[in-house]
């Protein structure tokens, strides 16, 4: 498994990463422990490092279901979670006080069955908590040794932008990753934040990098979703993929995907394995056929002209300023 460094962060992780929120929330059938615990432990001999789950995943559930998984190895993996919500529910709003951080980053510690959290991401940004005071306890427990390094997750760019700023000013740890929704359907954190991270040194951690399993290729124009698949409960979701752009976009993945005896999803994956900036894709799998395809996406090599094929098709339209920045000094 390739590696890469999370930012410019001194921390490595392998360049796909397991995203364990389906094992606790279920989309079709319950999923069973015990083949969810065999399943993580089969992507690390896989040669997958980085893991990533939330407090609010279950809620609380996926994080003890993760440590239990990954303790008999844990000095053999980048565990990442997150924190935020009220009571651990993203219906209730968002609670970033310092003490509500140090409350919760204890739990997280005990849940993971670990002595440190490798990075450790606010799950979105807290306008009724002031940036510095986010920061401050943060950096508390970066000088406490609980946790390594610390990122965001659904930042508007301005304030993260502000927040490097206050880290740098101030003194304090800042920010080395941003996990953002990317995927060739999903491309609106080319404008911002994208460049701003080229800039700055984040590394970006791509959610849901194969649209909720749309980009997968169990999907036809014109027919339902495969029974028991996730877009044939989310039905409302399902139905903002239903557009003539994905399907262009899907058309171009198997095309690609012809040519290079990959599976649609592994040029998704590969698609974004060549964007500026990626530290990881974070994929979800409840199978280990699931696990096996995503994984081989870091081998699929695409060539330029491939790339810009799928480029073409999921073409993002850039507004105001950005099409007229673009237009003089062709910058996207």
């Amino acid at each position: 498994m390739k590696k890469r460094k999370l930012g410019k962060s001194g921390l490595e992780v392998s360049a796909i990463g397991l995203g364990c929120m389906g094992m606790s929330f279920a989309y079709g059938p319950p999923p069973d422990r015990k083949q969810m615990i065999d399943l993580i432990r089969s992507a690390v001999e896989r040669g997958v490092t980085f893991f990533d789950t939330a407090e609010a995943y279950g809620p609380f559930a996926n994080e003890e279901l993760v440590g239990e998984a990954l303790a008999p190895m844990r000095d053999r993996v980048v565990i990442a979670t997150k924190f935020g919500f009220q009571d651990g529910n993203a219906q209730t709003g968002m609670d970033s006080r310092p003490a509500h951080i140090r409350e919760v980053a204890e739990a997280s510690l005990k849940r993971l069955r670990t002595d440190r959290i490798d990075l450790y991401q606010i799950h979105m940004q807290d306008l009724d908590t002031p940036e510095d005071e986010i920061l401050r306890a943060l950096d508390d427990l970066v000088t406490q040794g609980k946790v390594l390094y610390t990122g965001c997750s659904n930042y508007a760019a301005y304030r993260l932008m502000d927040s490097l700023w206050v880290s740098r000013t101030k003194n304090l740890a800042a920010f080395v990753t941003l996990q953002a929704q990317y995927s060739l359907v999903v491309r609106e954190i080319e404008r911002e934040h994208l460049p701003l991270c080229r800039t700055q040194g984040l590394g970006i951690l791509c959610w849901s990098p194969l649209a909720a399993g749309f980009l997968s290729g169990k999907y036809d124009r014109g027919q339902p979703p495969p029974a028991g698949a996730r877009l044939e409960k989310w039905k409302e979701r399902m139905a903002g993929f239903d557009t003539p752009r994905n399907w262009n976009i899907l058309a171009a993945i198997r095309a690609v995907a012809a040519e290079t005896g990959a599976t649609p999803g592994g040029v998704s994956l590969a698609w974004l394995l060549r964007r500026p900036q990626v530290s990881s894709c974070i994929f979800g799998a409840r199978s280990v056929k699931q696990l096996e395809e995503n994984v081989k996406a870091v081998d699929v090599v695409l060539s330029d002209g491939q790339v810009k094929q799928l480029d073409d098709a999921s073409k993002l339209e850039l507004g105001y300023p950005y099409a007229f920045m673009n237009d003089i000094q062709k910058s996207w």
